[in-house]
């Protein structure tokens, strides 16, 4: 009955305000009288709380901070449970109250990052690093998790870097994670599988790069009086502009009532380092990555890279004619996305960037987790292509030349 009443109360609010809608097009079209009338239209529209017709009969937006608060718990296989039903995560706890769900999922979302985080520490044994690692007290910082022989191991070095969005360190995608399970929402067996195979790990934490602080009152009047522009230009933007942030705020208070202030992200200092990078990096392996390296800041020298690959050794032992089989070429770059195709079919693409591949389902988020075993051996191959590169293969008439220098 409350769902009803609730429904019938926006369904006659949204009518009262078409109806005053029209008949301010209708006033528009008249002369003087009627325009006085619509800006009294426009008065009354002004007067009325969008806001807080939306969230209407809506509960406050205060949601435990534990999983246990929340009646969860992750089972044996990793998948999130109701503690007393054993049932997977409901996300329309409310069907009337799809907003008051949203930030429930959020608030749910926060607590997984923490387990996540703690993961990384507890079961894959990696340390949590501050960065910059220089930083001052007041200087804004991040931090990623690494491996104890992640900058002493001299064979290789594994770096975790997830998407963008909600996703933090140790993860692929929030919505596995709560509605699969860990495995395929993590990057946790990526994480022991390198290990297992004598890698150091680095899991950076990229969306992490910036902290909100709110705005002084110096620096929001600066932000709009800073501009050198004719006063009568400036005038008309800054309408614009409060237009806009009208709009702006109002769907920033539907979406996140609880924020009020005014704020500024400060930018966490970081270093380029193109050349000292490429000149490191064995192989890269993309998962449905949705990079553009014409339209972000890459130099041709990183698109060569990308598009290329690595040859083995090219020895040939002529004075002996040895047969040594042509050099296995190996990408430095391949992207896994997502396709119908079995998993490692070839996929065209309209830009050169780098070869692409299939991860063997049609859902973005599972290509990391789909692709999981052809990444590794990618990573093998490219490996051993490289210590090929480095150290020739042996033949007989190299040993010979071995056994009598010495």
């Amino acid at each position: 009955m409350i769902v009803l009443q609730r429904l019938m109360y926006i369904y006659l609010s949204i009518l009262n305000l078409l109806t005053v809608w029209v008949m301010m097009a209708q006033l528009q079209q008249g002369g003087p009288d009627e325009k006085e009338k619509t800006t009294a239209l426009k008065d009354l529209l002004s007067r009325i709380d969008l806001d807080e017709l939306m969230k209407k009969d809506e509960p406050p937006l205060e949601f435990p901070d534990t999983l246990e608060g929340f009646e969860y718990i992750f089972n044996e296989k990793g998948q999130l449970r109701h503690i007393k039903t054993g049932e997977p995560f409901v996300f329309n706890y409310r069907e009337d109250l799809h907003r008051w769900n949203q930030k429930r999922y959020e608030a749910l979302g926060e607590i997984i990052t923490k387990y996540v985080y703690e993961l990384l520490q507890t079961e894959c044994h990696l340390k949590k690093v501050t960065l910059p690692v220089d930083a001052t007290e007041s200087e804004p910082k991040s931090f990623i998790f690494m491996s104890e022989d992640a900058l002493t191991n001299p064979d290789k070095l594994l770096v975790l870097i997830h998407g963008n969005g909600v996703v933090r360190a140790g993860q692929w995608a929030r919505r596995l994670i709560i509605n699969e399970d860990l495995d395929s929402g993590t990057q946790i067996p990526y994480i022991k599988r390198a290990i297992e195979e004598g890698y150091g790990v680095i899991v950076l934490n990229p969306n992490e790069n910036y902290i909100e602080v709110e705005k002084t009152k110096a620096q929001v009047q600066l932000s709009s009086d800073s501009s050198d522009e004719p006063a009568e230009k400036r005038e008309r933007k800054d309408k614009i502009q409060k237009e806009t942030k009208k709009r702006r705020d109002f769907y920033e208070k539907y979406r996140n009532p609880q924020k009020e202030k005014e704020t500024m992200q400060m930018y966490i200092r970081m270093i380029q380092r193109e050349a000292e990078v490429k000149n490191k990096v064995t192989a890269v392996a993309l998962t449905d990555s949705v990079h553009n390296v014409w339209h972000q800041e890459v130099g041709k020298s990183i698109r060569e890279w990308m598009r290329e690959g690595m040859k083995g050794s090219t020895l040939q032992d002529h004075g002996n004619c040895v047969p040594i089989p042509a050099p296995k070429i190996t990408k430095n770059c391949c992207n896994w996305v997502s396709s119908s195709e079995p998993l490692d079919t070839s996929v065209e693409s309209m830009l050169p960037d780098c070869p692409r591949v299939s991860a063997g389902t049609e859902r973005h988020e599972l290509t990391s987790w789909k692709s999981f075993p052809s990444i590794f051996k990618f990573f093998s191959e490219a490996v051993e292509a490289k210590n090929s590169a480095v150290k020739p293969t042996p033949t007989r008439r190299s040993n010979r030349i071995k056994y009598e220098e010495l």
